[in-house]
């Protein structure tokens, strides 16, 4: 992987590459999971929320859950083992995921190519037939199986770590 910033285009591209098969919509830009539920319709499939986050030491994580998972974040850091978290500044998620708030998503870790960011997933979300990500934009929907989402992310060395965040 290069430090260059990877755009939707380049990530479906990279998927397809990967013999990945993902299905992607279009939709006005969504800012949180309020307005994903509003406006989606009735897209099939998991529908996530992803939290990007950080420690004191500066250590980062993107924790990929259900949309109605709640989170106590004591609890969240203590899971991950990261101690006290708390969310990443939009400044680091573009330098490090190249993304802008709004449009966080597993997808992103292509553009960390330090390698910096660690990935969690929710062990419910691995039970889901398909799960939806913004494609690095939020005007659009890209629905994947979890068994692909895993093949991205290893292909792109972001091996994540499953857990059980209920």
């Amino acid at each position: 992987m290069s430090t260059q910033s990877f755009g939707a285009t380049g990530l479906i591209a990279f998927l397809e590459d990967l013999g990945i098969v993902t299905t992607t919509v279009q939709h006005p830009p969504l800012y949180t999971v309020e307005d994903s539920k509003a406006l989606r319709g009735d897209l099939p499939g998991g529908h996530c929320k992803n939290l990007f986050l950080r420690n004191k030491k500066g250590q980062m994580w993107l924790v990929v859950c259900p949309e109605d998972r709640v989170l106590d974040m004591k609890d969240l850091g203590e899971r991950i083992g990261a101690g006290r978290v708390s969310f990443g500044s939009p400044e680091r998620l573009t330098t490090h995921l190249g993304v802008l708030p709004g449009a966080v998503t597993p997808f992103a870790v292509m553009n960390d190519a330090d390698r910096l960011v660690r990935v969690v997933l929710d062990e419910a979300l691995m039970a889901e037939s398909l799960l939806n990500f913004h494609p690095l934009v939020n005007d659009q929907t890209t629905s994947i199986t979890p068994g692909d989402l895993m093949k991205f992310l290893e292909a792109v060395d972001h091996r994540p770590v499953v857990l059980t965040l209920a």
